[in-house]
């Protein structure tokens, strides 16, 4: 599978662009501010049906204009297919795929694999347990959409529980019997949520560590630990035992909602105690083992998007990185770099598909046309 034209007007800071793509590696290559990543952040709406940095779809609309377009017309092993995703302002997005519209944007998750690193990548590191628990989910919901299906029902279920306790404490009228309900509801969504993610992380785990040693050549030993309150005890023991606790909150202080991911480094905590290359490493580990993971459960190369990736890292450490997604394990790859040299000098001995464009105030022209 790989993305072989991509057209986009009105997105952000591009005007129009029309490109021709490589099957294997396209660089786009500029200062920073010109739109290297407005190219990435458009593949990503084909793939998720929304930008990877603004959820707000009418902010991705360029200043002044009353729309945006991104079109792309995919290969999928011989087979032809165009995605298209169009925004007016004041109206619903649209997004169809082969001009039939979806009727809910989740149905096209998953059918365009695509893995994504960006500099923002380090909130999974510095943020809160929420950024983590979306990390979890993003890649599950592309393979499981039963799973995705449970999250929104669990949220709705939560978000009606919390009603209740904040009403029922302002009134204080308290009424364990009408929270029942919602207790029996959130531990049967939540236990099927914890379960899922209990059988994501172990296959993912070893593809993790596996990667981290490759792109630091076995420097040091990095390890994730799942944190859920399920791991103790079920959920619904847990929302009986704290349901005065939860009055006084007035809100849930138990569930899957505050799962959370614990990265270390040895023994210690990455956040305190890891160097920003090894950050930066363990984040791009992250996302190399959810395209293997993804890879292996779809049966198809997902596209990999390297946005502004050298940052803080080595020299030894990009040079085990470029060996690696040059590999033929990899499929489509899109790289970013406000340095015009340096990644077609990492591929130059490299027998691949390669283009380099050049991206200057919104524009972008092919180096060589």
């Amino acid at each position: 599978m790989h993305l072989a034209h991509l057209s986009v007007v009105n997105f952000k800071n591009i005007s129009e662009a029309e490109i021709t793509l490589a099957e294997k590696v396209n660089c786009f290559l500029g200062n920073n501010g010109a739109g290297k990543t407005t190219v990435l952040d458009a593949i990503y709406y084909l793939a998720f049906c929304k930008s990877f940095f603004n959820p707000i779809d009418s902010q991705n609309i360029r200043h002044d204009e009353g729309f945006f377009v991104v079109d792309g017309k995919f290969d999928f092993d011989g087979d032809t297919s165009r995605v298209f995703c169009g925004l007016k302002k004041g109206e619903k997005k649209k997004f169809s795929k082969d001009q039939k519209e979806y009727d809910r944007l989740a149905d096209h998750i998953g059918t365009v694999p695509l893995v994504m690193i960006a500099p923002s990548d380090s909130q999974l590191i510095r943020e809160g347990s929420d950024v983590r628990r979306k990390f979890m989910d993003g890649i599950i919901s592309q393979y499981n959409r039963p799973y995705l299906d449970k999250l929104v029902q669990y949220n709705r279920v939560l978000a009606q529980r919390n009603a209740m306790l904040k009403y029922q404490w302002i009134e204080r009228k308290f009424d364990d019997t009408s929270l029942e309900v919602f207790d029996e509801q959130l531990h049967d969504l939540g236990t099927k949520i914890h379960e899922e993610r209990v059988a994501f992380l172990k296959e993912y785990l070893p593809i993790f560590s596996n990667f981290y040693k490759m792109i630091s050549d076995g420097a040091e030993e990095v390890s994730i630990d799942y944190d859920s309150h399920l791991n103790e005890k079920p959920l619904i023991d847990w929302l009986r035992e704290c349901r005065d606790n939860d009055y006084r909150a007035q809100y849930t202080t138990k569930g899957t909602h505050k799962d959370d991911l614990s990265f270390k480094i040895g023994s210690y905590p990455m956040k305190k105690f890891g160097s920003q290359g090894q950050k930066k490493s363990l984040v791009i580990a992250l996302r190399l083992a959810q395209f293997d993971h993804l890879k292996a459960l779809k049966q198809r190369k997902p596209i990999l998007l390297l946005d502004d990736i050298f940052d803080k890292l080595d020299d030894q450490r990009v040079a085990a990185l470029m060996k690696l997604v040059s590999e033929d394990h990899f499929g489509q790859i899109f790289i970013t770099d406000a340095n015009l040299h340096r990644v077609p000098d990492l591929f130059k001995d490299e027998d691949i598909p390669i283009k380099k464009f050049q991206v200057e105030q919104g524009t972008i022209k092919e180096f060589g046309q």
